[in-house]
């Protein structure tokens, strides 16, 4: 599987893995200015913005193949990783095999109970259901701060006051990416996200969290600390599932500050 990507920038390399939606271009409130420091690599999963979709099964194991391969084919090894949502769980889980170097996850998915990860599937999968249907809509629809807080509630913290340029590209990916349903299949039935023992894991680990997250409840970053005790965990205050769009100059000094610098 070869993975569509863009790269730009200066400085050490720096890979960025997205979540579900768009693809690459979800990183786009804050891949200008990590460019400005870093040499950035941003992929597009499987079957997300121009990357075909997996022949077989849809699991986190195997987008997690696919960016391990990537590295590989690239010779990228030790290279930074940040990833978010569905993306943060995938670095983590590179970071548990031992691939890569210093590894930033925002709000990843995998560390919630049983319970929480029923509520996660009964609750946003109807939501991707709701965009879907409104696909030729959202445009208008997210250009106004009543349309973008009654579409993005459980996204992110203050909606009404991001903008539509920041927001449209990952609604839309949600409702238009091929593999949209089935990497959402395997967080809600697939298994929970393993942990990496002290000392195991390839360089600094930090696991970044909106104190208002909806999609991934702030109470998972207990456990993720607890099956990543090497992380270091940091609260984004005011910010929802994305602090790319909610915290994006601090989600920025963030990931520059804990990770490799050339």
């Amino acid at each position: 599987m070869t993975l569509n990507y863009v790269r730009f920038g200066n400085g050490s390399p720096l890979l960025l893995v997205h979540g579900l939606g768009v693809g690459w271009r979800s990183w786009s409130p804050i891949i200008d200015e990590l460019a400005e420091h870093r040499d950035v690599i941003a992929v597009d999963l499987p079957g997300f913005g121009e990357t075909p979709s997996l022949t077989g099964e849809v699991s986190i194991a195997a987008l997690a193949d696919s960016v391990a391969d990537f590295i590989r084919e690239h010779d990228l090894g030790g290279v930074s990783t940040v990833g978010q949502s569905m993306g943060g769980r995938i670095v983590l889980e590179l970071a548990r095999r031992g691939v890569g170097g210093d590894t930033v996850a925002l709000d990843p998915g995998g560390f919630w109970s049983d319970r929480e990860r029923a509520v996660f599937g009964a609750t946003l999968r109807p939501s991707i259901g709701l965009v879907k249907v409104l696909r030729r809509f959202l445009p208008a629809l997210l250009g106004n701060s009543a349309g973008r807080t009654l579409l993005l509630a459980q996204l992110s913290a203050r909606p009404w006051a991001l903008s539509r340029d920041t927001v449209l590209p990952d609604v839309r990916g949600l409702a238009d990416s091929p593999s949209t349903g089935a990497a959402l299949n395997a967080l809600i039935h697939g298994p929970k996200q393993e942990g990496a023992a002290s000392g195991t894991v390839p360089g600094r680990v930090t696991i970044g969290w909106g104190r208002r997250d909806l999609v991934t409840v702030p109470k998972q970053a207990t456990r993720a600390s607890e099956l990543f005790p090497d992380a270091v965990l940091h609260w984004f205050e005011r910010c929802g599932h994305f602090p790319q769009w909610d915290a994006p100059k601090e989600a920025t000094r963030l990931i520059l500050d804990r990770t490799e610098r050339g």
